[in-house]
C-alpha cells in the first residue's frame, strides 16, 4: 500500500475509532445515569434558563448536540415541551457539546491503554449491570484517544507536505474558505465532536518552521464551520415532523449561522482572548486546549447574546416557518408523542410511549362514556365517534407495538428499562382489548338504534349499570398506573367480581322477563353478547393492575 493510501486509511480507521467510541460512551453513560436521566429530562420542560442548563447536561451525557436537538424535536412535536423552551433547550445543547473537545485536549498518551484495558477488564468480569456500563464508558473512553493518537500519526506526513501546506495556508488567510472546510467535514461525518477532534489532532502537528501547521487563527474558521454543519442532522431529523419541529432545528441553524457570521470578523481579537485564557507553552502543546477554549466560548458567548433575545428568535423562526391553519383539539387528539429518532435513547422513548399509551387510554375512556350514550340515550354521534375511536387505537397499537419492538431491538435499555418497557407493552395490550370489546359491542347498539332489537325499560337500566362498573373499573385502573398507587389497583379487583356477579344476576333477569313475556326470545343473543363483552373488559382491567402491582406505571420525568 503506497503512503498516500496509508494516510488515508489511517485516518479513516482512526476518525471510526473515535465515532465508535463517542457512540459507545454515549449509550453507556446513560445506561449508568439510568432513572437520573428523568431528573434532568424534568427539567427541560421547566424555564428558558433551567432548559438552557438541563440541555448543557443532557448533551454532555449524550455526547452530541444534533442528539439533544433531535431529543428536543421529539418532545416539542408531541407537545410536551413549548417552542421557547425547545430553543432554550437547543441553546444549552450548544455549550454542552464543547465537553468533548475539553476532554479530547488532554495529553493522556502514556495512559490509553491501560485505561483501555481497566475499562475491558471492569466490564468482562462485572456481574452487576451498572458496574458492567462503568466499564463500558470508561473503555468507550479510552477507544476516543485510540483513535486520536492513531489520526495524529497518519497526519505528521501531511505536516511536512508541500501542497497540503499551501493549501492550509489558503484557509489561514481566505477565513470563509475554512468555514467552508469545517461545514463540508461536518455534513460528512454527521458528528461536529469528531471534525473538532480530527482538527485539534491535526493542529497539533508541527510545519517545516516546528509551528503549528494551521495555528489557532486559522483553526477558528473551520471550528466556525463544524458548529454550522452540525446543524444539518436536526434539520433532516425535523422532516415530516411538526412546524414547531421545523423551527427548533431552524433555531439551532440559525444560532449557529449569526454566531460564525459574527465571528468571522473578529476571528484575530478572538484567537488572542482564547491565548489569554487558555494556559500558556509551547504552541504544539496547548493549541488543542485553545481550540476546546474557542468552541467553547464561542457557544457560551453566543448563547449569552441570544437567551435575551429568546422572544426575537421565536419570531424569526415562526417567520420562516409560518402556520397555514389554526390547530383543532381534533388534531392533538389524533397527534401521535412517538419519534422513532428518539428511540436509541432509553428514558425519553420511555417516556414517549407512556404518553401514547396515556393517549390511547383517554381514547378508550372516550368510548366507554360514547357506549353508555348510545345505550341510555341512542345518540347515534355518540356511536361514531365510538367507531371512529376504535380504528384509531388500533392504528396507534400497531404503531406503539413496533416502536417498542425497535426500542427492545435498538439494545440500549438496560435489564430494569426493559422489564418496565415490557409492563408497557402488556398494559397497552390490556387498553386495546378494552377498545375491541367496545367495537364488538357496536353491531348491538346499532341494530338498537335502527329499531332491530328494542330493550326493555329494566334491560337498558342494567346495561346501564353494568357500564357504570365498567367505567369505574377502567378510570381506576388507569388513575393506579399513573400514580403507581397499589392500594387504588386493588379495588379493580373487587370491581372485578361485582361485575361478574351482575352478569349473572342481570342473564337470570333476562330469562325471567322472557317467562313473563317482557322480552323476546331473538333479544336474548344480542343481550347476552353485549353484557358478556362488557364482563370481559373487567379481564383487562384486572391485567392493567397486575402490571400495577409489578410495579409498572406510567413514566414521569422527575423535576430536580
Amino acid at each position: 500500500m503506497n503512503e498516500s493510501m496509508a494516510t488515508v486509511f489511517g485516518l479513516l480507521g482512526g476518525l471510526a475509532l473515535f465515532i465508535f467510541g463517542m457512540n459507545m460512551m454515549s449509550e453507556s453513560l446513560q445506561k449508568v445515569a439510568g432513572d437520573k436521566m428523568k431528573k434532568v429530562l424534568g427539567v427541560l420542560t421547566r424555564n428558558a434558563v433551567c432548559g438552557m442548563l438541563a440541555g448543557a447536561l443532557v448533551t454532555a451525557v449524550l455526547q452530541s448536540s444534533s442528539a439533544t436537538t433531535v431529543l428536543v424535536i421529539g418532545f416539542v412535536s408531541a407537545g410536551l415541551m413549548s417552542l421557547k423552551q425547545g430553543i432554550s433547550v437547543i441553546f444549552g445543547a450548544n455549550i454542552g457539546t464543547t465537553m468533548t473537545a475539553q476532554l479530547m485536549a488532554f495529553k493522556i498518551s502514556d495512559y490509553i491503554m491501560p485505561i483501555v484495558f481497566i475499562g475491558f477488564l471492569i466490564a468482562f468480569i462485572a456481574k452487576k449491570e451498572k458496574v458492567k456500563f462503568v466499564g463500558q464508558t470508561i473503555f468507550a473512553f479510552g477507544l476516543l484517544f485510540v483513535g486520536i493518537e492513531m489520526m495524529g500519526d497518519v497526519m505528521k506526513p501531511l505536516a511536512t507536505s508541500p501542497v497540503f501546506i499551501n493549501m492550509m495556508e489558503k484557509v489561514s488567510h481566505i477565513p470563509v474558505l475554512g468555514v467552508g472546510v469545517g461545514l463540508v467535514m461536518t455534513l460528512v461525518v454527521q458528528s461536529s465532536s469528531a471534525t473538532i477532534a480530527v482538527l485539534q489532532s491535526f493542529a497539533s502537528q508541527a510545519g517545516p518552521d516546528g509551528a503549528s501547521v494551521i495555528g489557532l487563527v486559522g483553526a477558528i474558521p473551520i471550528l466556525l464551520g463544524d458548529n454550522i454543519g452540525t446543524t444539518i442532522t436536526a434539520i433532516l431529523a425535523s422532516i415530516g415532523q411538526s412546524k414547531d419541529a421545523k423551527r427548533c432545528a431552524i433555531a439551532h441553524s440559525v444560532f449557529n449561522i449569526t454566531g460564525s457570521f459574527i465571528f468571522i470578523w473578529i476571528i484575530k481579537p478572538f484567537a488572542k482572548f482564547v491565548e489569554m485564557i487558555s494556559p500558556k507553552g509551547n504552541e504544539l502543546d496547548v493549541i488543542s486546549r485553545q481550540i476546546a477554549n474557542a468552541h467553547m466560548s464561542f457557544n457560551i458567548i453566543n448563547t449569552l447574546i441570544w437567551l435575551p433575545l429568546l422572544p426575537v428568535m421565536v419570531k424569526i423562526v415562526m417567520f420562516i416557518v409560518r402556520d397555514d391553519k389554526e390547530v383543532s383539539i381534533e388534531d392533538y387528539k389524533e397527534k401521535s408523542f412517538l419519534d422513532k429518532n428518539v428511540i436509541s435513547q432509553p428514558i425519553a422513548a420511555m417516556y414517549l410511549v407512556s404518553q401514547e399509551i396515556r393517549r390511547t387510554g383517554r381514547l378508550v375512556s372516550e368510548m366507554i362514556g360514547n357506549m353508555k350514550a348510545t345505550v341510555m340515550n341512542n345518540d347515534s354521534k355518540a356511536l361514531a365517534e365510538l367507531e371512529k375511536n376504535a380504528k384509531l387505537v388500533t392504528e396507534i397499537d400497531e404503531n406503539t407495538v413496533s416502536y417498542i419492538s425497535g426500542m427492545f431491538s435498538n439494545g440500549s435499555l438496560t435489564e430494569e428499562q426493559s422489564s418496565t418497557t415490557a409492563g408497557l407493552l402488556y398494559v397497552l395490550n390490556d387498553i386495546a382489548r378494552v377498545s375491541k370489546r367496545c367495537e364488538d359491542a357496536s353491531p348491538v347498539i346499532r341494530a338498537k338504534l335502527e329499531g332491530k332489537y328494542k330493550f326493555s325499560k329494566d334491560a337498558v337500566e342494567e346495561l346501564g349499570k353494568v357500564i357504570d362498573n365498567v367505567e369505574i373499573m377502567y378510570r381506576t385502573s388507569i388513575v393506579s398506573l399513573e400514580n403507581g398507587d397499589t392500594k387504588t389497583a386493588r379495588k379493580v379487583f373487587d370491581y372485578r367480581k361485582e361485575l361478574r356477579n351482575m352478569e349473572k344476576k342481570f342473564n337470570k333477569n333476562h330469562l325471567k322477563r322472557l317467562r313473563k313475556k317482557n322480552c323476546k326470545p331473538e333479544f336474548t343473543y344480542p343481550f347476552s353478547n353485549m353484557l358478556h363483552s362488557l364482563e370481559r373488559i373487567g379481564d383487562s382491567c384486572n391485567g392493567m393492575v397486575e402490571e400495577v402491582m409489578d410495579n409498572v406505571r406510567f413514566l414521569e420525568l422527575e423535576e430536580a
